[in-house]
């Protein structure tokens, strides 16, 4: 199994079907999210990241989950207008997705696998969760829940001047 991440398949909200590869070359936060988790306001960050860096080559990606306390509910549908009234959230959004488990997405179990957690755990321990990819499309960081999407400005911009 390749490294690369670019080649695996994922679905917008809006049904579209895409792979990593339409970001080649750019930086890639992926973010499993959740709108009723006490970390849910990390929308506003993540917006503001995208809104600061996209135009310098980042993207961040928002994968709905329901796997943790079943902090996200609602559909497809209702999870996009929630995030797009509530945060204004205009970076892409996927279909709601496992993390963890036999259904896992596999983009999930990839990066979990390139980038285990705390004492080498592979399970994502809880919504908002972040990955960082660089524009070679290979695995650069993971990120805890409780890393305020703030404090991700370093790394983004160490791997935008590359």
């Amino acid at each position: 199994m390749s490294d690369n991440l670019l080649s695996i398949p994922v679905q917008t909200i809006k049904g579209e079907q895409k792979t990593l590869a339409d970001y080649a070359g750019k930086a890639v936060l992926v973010v499993n999210t959740a709108s009723k988790c006490g970390f849910t306001p990390q929308y506003k960050g993540l917006e503001t990241l995208w809104q600061r860096y996209k135009d310098q080559g980042l993207v961040v990606l928002g994968f709905p989950c329901n796997q943790f306390g079943k902090q996200e509910p609602g559909n497809d549908g209702a999870i996009s207008q929630f995030c797009e009234l509530n945060y204004g959230v205009s970076f892409p959004m996927f279909k709601k997705i496992d993390v963890n488990g036999s259904a896992a997405h596999p983009l999930f179990v990839r990066l979990k696998k390139q980038a285990p957690g705390l004492l080498g755990s592979e399970r994502i321990k809880w919504n908002f969760t972040k990955f960082l990819i660089g524009r070679d499309g290979n695995l650069v960081k993971r990120y805890a829940p409780l890393t305020k999407p703030e404090d991700l400005t370093g790394d983004i911009e160490a791997l935008l001047r590359v």
